[in-house]
């Protein structure tokens, strides 16, 4: 007979050992994936994440589609002997070059202001519904009363819209870079120099900059209005403000080539390589005074009369370093708007 038995209390049976890989039994599954706040965000953002890679398939579906049509009629123009402008009158090349010209001006005329418009429609539809939401819902205090740190939790907020717009950009930019260069630029039909409006904005680095910056942009409009439909608004209406503010200051991103010919009466004046970005030009009249090209509609016959002409721009070897120095300053704001926020987060009363 047991001490238990004689006590009249019965010794609780011990639980049993959970199996172990050494006796056979399995570990415990361990979650494979992301997890926290990670998956957090990750969950937040599928609907973002799936659209976006949605539009960039079928965005690059067309520029893809539009190279290989473009080539294909213009491999035919050569076939047939039909590249040259003497060629044209007859009915077959004009064919052949209406065919061109039209695929030219669908990426001229629709592609790149589309394009154009992506860190304004980046800025109002994933950067300033961030935080707006989240103010407006009350979740941020729930948020930032967790184990997770602001910094923590904000940095990783923004890194998984941030990473899509990133690789999403890039992609698209490499394809219209592509498609401009060998299509467009160097094409039978149309003459698309590099520092036009609505070309400038979709080559090289300047979609991927001006897309990123427009998210923290949304953001930051987002935190401070902390309303969704008006961040939406206003943050549109900011990065556009941006944008056109740089246009103006672009072009003194780099030192201007100044040059001085003999004035041309036939083509106006000073007359600048092809592809440059002409930014200013004027007259030098006889005794040495240089008048702007404004003057000019003042006193038409003393320009006219004019010896020389001279002129600044930029030819085409300063677009990239135009385009760096750019994507530069926009790097540096958009680290600037990102600590600005972030202390506007941490700061008392959130």
């Amino acid at each position: 007979m047991s001490t238990s038995t004689l006590s009249g209390h019965a010794t609780p049976p011990r639980p049993a050992a959970a199996p172990s890989a050494a006796n056979g039994g399995s570990a415990p599954a361990r979650r494979r994936g992301p997890s926290g706040v990670l998956w957090l965000v990750l969950h937040q953002n599928r609907a973002a994440i799936r659209s976006v890679a949605i539009l960039l398939v079928l965005v690059s579906a067309v520029l893809i589609a539009m190279h290989v049509l473009i080539q294909d009629r213009i491999g035919v123009m050569q076939q047939t002997s039909c590249v040259t402008p003497s060629s044209w009158d007859r009915i077959e090349c004009r064919i052949q070059f209406g065919r061109v010209e039209l695929l030219t001006r669908m990426f001229t005329d629709v592609l790149q202001p589309a394009v154009t418009a992506v860190p304004v429609l980046v800025g109002m539809f994933l950067g300033g519904p961030l935080l707006a939401q989240e103010y407006e819902r009350g979740t941020v205090r729930l948020a930032l009363t967790q184990s997770v740190s602001p910094r923590r939790w904000l940095l990783t907020r923004l890194a998984v819209p941030g990473a899509t717009v990133l690789v999403a950009t890039a992609v698209l930019a490499a394809l219209t870079s592509w498609v401009w260069w060998s299509d467009i630029y160097h094409g039978p039909v149309a003459f698309d120099p590099p520092f036009q409006g609505f070309t400038y904005p979709v080559l090289g680095v300047a979609p991927v900059a001006w897309s990123v910056f427009g998210l923290v942009l949304g953001v930051l409009v987002g935190q401070l209005l902390r309303r969704t439909v008006a961040a939406v608004l206003v943050s549109g209406v900011v990065v556009a403000l941006a944008q056109a503010v740089t246009v103006a200051w672009r072009p003194f991103f780099w030192p201007l080539v100044e040059e001085e010919q003999p004035y041309n009466n036939t083509l106006g004046g000073f007359v600048q390589p092809g592809g440059s970005w002409l930014v200013e030009r004027g007259v030098v009249l006889a005794d040495g005074t240089r008048l702007m090209n404004e003057k000019c509609y003042e006193s038409a016959e003393v320009c006219q009369e004019a010896p020389t002409s001279w002129g600044q721009y930029h030819p085409v070897s300063h677009f990239v370093p135009i385009q760096l120095v750019e994507a530069g300053l926009l790097l540096v704001l958009t680290a600037l708007v990102v600590t600005v926020v972030l202390r506007r987060l941490t700061r008392a009363g959130v």
